[in-house]
């Protein structure tokens, strides 16, 4: 994961957003991106952590500012180095991955202060919602990329996933986020219509 650097962190995201040189299309870029999770086993004795191979997305930004968009992650790639214990987190136990097969962030907005971004949005996990809030690091470099790095804390209850025999699995998982986003190019019209006018094949 990438650290800000103190000359681009949200103080410059607040100048752009208000000068209008991010408006447009943008799309997450997964190579450059990550969504893990962390949590323990056996009364907080085992760590476990995993992350998620098939992450997308996208968001739009306003002339004026404004700013929305959405993260997805594909319940089917979680991936904790474990066969036996990835297939349990896909059944319905957990995530039920044929039934679900998406994790989704909705954003609603981001708020530039200090050094930082205030992220409001919705995380949906197997059709149930929660409404979340929490702060994010955001690195602008250029006018073509933009990085938001976030740690959340979350309680799998909230979301249906109250499987736990013996209290032996903590609730609570910490969610970490890299999510890097690079602005869509619009195509040109020379480079959709031909010389005649007419749309090339």
């Amino acid at each position: 994961m990438q650290t800000p650097s103190r000359q681009a962190t949200s103080p410059a995201l607040e100048t752009v957003l208000d000068a209008g040189t991010l408006a447009g299309t943008w799309v997450l870029d997964p190579p450059k991106s990550s969504v893990r999770l962390r949590s323990t086993a056996l009364w907080g004795l085992i760590p476990v952590t995993g992350f998620f191979r098939g992450v997308s997305g996208g968001g739009t930004i306003s002339p004026a500012g404004q700013v929305t968009g959405t993260l997805t992650v594909a319940t089917a790639s979680i991936d904790t180095n474990s066969t036996r214990r990835d297939k349990h987190l896909r059944s319905s136990d957990f995530f039920d991955s044929a039934t679900y097969p998406d994790i989704t962030f909705t954003l609603d907005s981001v708020r530039p202060h200090g050094e930082r971004v205030a992220v409001r949005g919705a995380l949906t996990v197997r059709d149930s919602s929660r409404t979340m809030s929490f702060d994010a690091a955001a690195v602008v470099r250029g006018e073509d990329e933009i990085q938001l790095d976030a740690e959340v804390e979350t309680n799998r209850a909230d979301f249906g996933m109250i499987w736990n025999p013996m209290h032996a699995v903590s609730l609570n998982n910490i969610i970490t986020v890299s999510a890097v986003f690079f602005k869509r190019t619009p195509v040109a019209t020379d480079d959709v219509l031909g010389a005649s006018g007419t749309r090339e094949s």
